[in-house]
């Protein structure tokens, strides 16, 4: 690997700052200490911040030399709302928070290549620092675009990382297209008329109209879509009754549905509905259909895609650039890729085994509370950053 060597000297104090964000983390819109972490940091590395931007977010903007063009390096910032697993001494001191995601190491990997890129300032253009908050479920991304952070901060482009356990350290992974698809909820409410359980014919049960939605709805995945589409409809959640001899007068279904396209979306979510009324009609029963979108699909730019895979190659060989197979989470990115062109890519983690004495029992993996950031990737991550900022600008427009 070809890391920055000013970046490797600076890798220990910036696992430190990395540690302690570890041990007191924040939740989606309430990252305040997280926002003074950074900001401090900013400060002490001599480079000028914005702060506010959706709520809790900060932007960091160094600026060398006259040209007008700019790039954004982007890192998320927010814990999850899980207890964690693990005791050694930078677990988190705050029951049922954790940075079980690894944003923290996202933070600290962003943190060394701000150090490196305003003591050196090997470019001429400015690079923006996106440390966005509320990824997880907030739509951090979404509000700080609302903020205008586009308007204040013009940049051509924007590039986004994300760890990834179970790949070797040493390793990325980049795809161009969709990576990760939207995310939306459902929730519907079937209305029947309640009785005894003995006499079930003198009410209308809405738990069998439930018990057929779950198979319907599977028709759509199977029957509606194209087969070469990709798509999801989970039911995870029913809730009904309170006895076991009587007859409920309602039922609540909830789930997610995940795709890769909108147009697929759009269809998903217009056959649920359908579906889910004309099954409750069947059996003499009335249901409520709400659908939320939440996160759009995450669909990488190919110019973009193709920049970052280079970059990626010259530090670690393109051996070690995988093609990432995409994966039916979501990933608030996709806002900025609505507006801005850009990529979002994986970094490994790698099995586990960097995690020291008092870690938990279960594995190293992303949303597990036994979980934690290696440590190892804060210097290639950072000098990745580096590399990319450096030869977005010098490239021609």
């Amino acid at each position: 690997m070809r890391l920055i060597e000013s970046i490797l000297a600076d890798a220990a104090a910036i696992a430190t700052v990395r540690r302690d964000i570890h041990a007191h983390p924040e939740l989606c819109f309430e990252e305040q200490r997280t926002s003074d972490v950074i900001a401090r940091q900013l400060t002490d590395f001599g480079i000028s911040l914005h702060r506010g931007m959706g709520k809790t977010g900060v932007v960091g903007i160094i600026k060398n030399g006259t040209s007008d063009r700019a790039v954004g390096l982007r890192a998320d910032i927010d814990a999850l709302p899980m207890t964690e697993h693990n005791t050694f001494a930078h677990a988190s001191k705050h029951h049922g928070k954790m940075h079980a995601c690894g944003h923290d190491g996202h933070v600290a990997m962003l943190l060394a290549a701000a150090k490196h890129l305003s003591r050196h300032r090997n470019f001429d253009g400015t690079v923006y620092l996106v440390f966005q908050p509320a990824e997880e479920g907030g739509g951090g991304a979404r509000e700080m675009i609302r903020d205008g952070l586009f308007e204040r901060f013009p940049m051509e482009a924007i590039f986004g990382a994300h760890n990834w356990p179970g790949m070797r350290v040493g390793q990325f992974a980049i795809k161009s297209g969709p990576c990760f698809a939207s995310s939306n909820e459902f929730k519907v409410t079937i209305h029947g008329k309640g009785g005894h359980a003995a006499m079930p014919h003198n009410g209308i049960d809405p738990v069998p109209v439930a018990c057929q939605l779950v198979q319907a709805w599977q028709t759509i995945i199977s029957r509606n879509k194209r087969p070469i589409d990709a798509g999801v409809i989970s039911v995870t959640m029913i809730h009904t009754g309170e006895a076991t001899n009587v007859v409920p007068d309602s039922c609540v279904m909830e789930g997610t549905v995940r795709t890769f396209t909108l147009e697929v979306l759009d269809m998903i979510e217009r056959r649920m509905k359908e579906v889910a009324e004309h099954t409750a009609a069947a059996f003499g029963a009335t249901c409520e259909f709400e659908f939320v979108r939440n996160y759009p699909p995450t669909i990488n730019h190919p110019a973009e895609t193709e920049f970052a895979r280079k970059v990626m190659g010259e530090i670690v060989g393109p051996e070690n650039v995988q093609e990432f197979e995409p994966t039916m989470g979501a990933e608030d990115f996709s806002y900025f890729l609505l507006d801005k062109p850009g990529a979002y890519f994986l970094i490994g983690n790698g099995d586990g085994s960097h995690r020291e004495g008092g870690h938990g029992m279960g594995p190293c993996m992303l949303h597990n509370p036994s979980y934690d950031f290696n440590d190892d990737l804060i210097p290639l991550g950072a000098t990745l950053w580096v590399r990319m900022a450096e030869q977005w600008l010098a490239a021609k427009r």
